[in-house]
């Protein structure tokens, strides 16, 4: 392939990739996005649609400690691990344990809430610029709870949440059933986020956003997948599907796929898993909420889209080659329809499987080392922290000050774990 006019080639056509891609190509760099797949596939098509600044934890607290039984036993459960992939797991999952001390903990707190603070406000710029206001909407988001128990913990984590700036408004039972008034009556209350959004059509944000890169004279390659990475003193050789190709930069964006050509670009290994997540899209549903409804007691959320209702949030730990569990995707009905007035409509209702790119310490990997950017490991929230991402890497690229401090999304925090 002839690429000796190209400034930076792209691996992953993903979200991530295409927000970096269209914020350099619109600053001149010259871009090629390399999409192992096709550009309107993956995690970013089937996410839950939630821009959830509001999501300020880590995967995993000590908490979850308690859950590991039924996440081995009962495959039904919010959480599943498939007892076999254990093995593989182990090295990652005895990092996560490590960080969930106190001390790891909050400092990756802090990390995830300096990301999100700003993602709605560049959404909405980003949006403004590139003509996708009819589908991104920062309309708000509910946390609900159905349990009498659960209600204090909601109380209270609604308090905290308010004390560190994630503006949220305690709703009573009426005042939550007047706002969404297909909700049962066995909903108790929720909180309100009015600084949360959602996207109401994926696909169509993902083909406008192709669409600007290529008018912009960005290019896509599709069913490029890149097998190998060799890094030397004045290229980088990129071995694909479609041949071999020289580059001058890179920037890696391939989402969950991304440990291995990490390791070859830096040395460094990654300590990356997936989370794999599955939704049902219920396409005769896209009226029934008018924002996103989450629930704290069934841990998933229903998001209303311009192709029906999607339920989202089921985590399964498997790895990147088990075949998809399509049950675990149907569950997710079991889970919305007692928090509905009326019985859902699943007539063509389609279920799917992704994988959330999560490390071991619930932070995205966002760097540059010499001529390779980093820009993955988004675990929950690659959808939230896209725009803001890509901010970040171009900052990286035309060595201009950061307006977030990228100290936490540094490789070099990784180095002890490099094999």
């Amino acid at each position: 392939m002839n690429t000796s006019n190209v400034d930076l080639h792209i691996i992953g056509g993903g979200i991530i990739g295409l927000a970096a891609a269209v914020t350099l190509q619109a600053q001149g760099v010259n871009v090629v996005l390399l999409e192992a797949e096709k550009i309107d596939q993956g995690a970013s098509l089937g996410n839950a649609g939630h821009l959830a600044t509001e999501q300020v934890f880590p995967i995993a607290d000590a908490s979850m400690l308690r859950h590991i039984p039924a996440m081995l036993f009962n495959p039904a459960g919010p959480l599943r691990l498939d007892w076999r992939y254990l093995p593989r797991l182990m090295p990652w999952a005895l990092q996560l344990l490590m960080n969930m001390r106190p001390e790891p903990f909050e400092r990756i707190h802090q990390a995830i809430l300096s990301l999100n603070q700003g993602s709605i406000q560049a959404w909405q710029k980003f949006s403004n610029q590139w003509q996708l206001n009819e589908w991104v909407h920062v309309e708000g988001s509910l946390l609900a709870v159905e349990k009498p128990a659960s209600l204090n913990n909601l109380k209270t984590h609604g308090a905290r949440l308010n004390n560190m700036g994630v503006t949220n408004k305690l709703l009573t039972k009426e005042a939550l059933l007047e706002r969404e008034p297909a909700l049962q009556d066995n909903q108790l209350g929720a909180l309100f986020f009015p600084d949360t959004g959602h996207i109401t059509n994926l696909k169509a944000v993902i083909n406008q956003l192709s669409a600007t890169f290529i008018q912009l004279g960005g290019h896509i390659i599709e069913h490029c997948r890149v097998l190998a990475v060799t890094p030397s003193a004045d290229s980088i050789h990129l071995t694909t599907s479609q041949g071999d190709i020289s580059a001058s930069k890179v920037m890696l964006a391939a989402g969950a796929h991304s440990k291995v050509l990490a390791k070859q670009l830096t040395g460094v290994s990654v300590p990356l898993d997936t989370e794999r997540g599955y939704h049902l899209m219920l396409p005769n549903e896209s009226a029934r909420l008018q924002i996103p409804v989450s629930s704290m007691d069934r841990r998933f959320i229903m998001t209303p889209m311009q192709g029906g209702l999607r339920l989202a949030g089921t985590v399964e730990y498997a790895g990147l080659e088990a075949p998809a569990n399509m049950k675990r995707a149907q569950m997710l009905l079991q889970q919305a329809q007692p928090m509905l007035k009326a019985p859902l409509d699943t007539k063509d209702s389609v279920p799917w499987m992704g994988f959330r790119p999560s490390t071991a310490d619930s932070l995205p990997v966002i760097d540059k080392i010499d001529r390779v950017f980093l820009n993955f490991g988004h675990q929950h929230l690659g959808l939230t922290q896209a725009v803001v991402s890509a901010q970040m890497i171009a900052e990286y690229y035309f060595d201009e000050p950061h307006a977030i401090d990228p100290t936490p999304y540094r490789l070099n925090r990784f180095k002890r774990a490099s094999s």
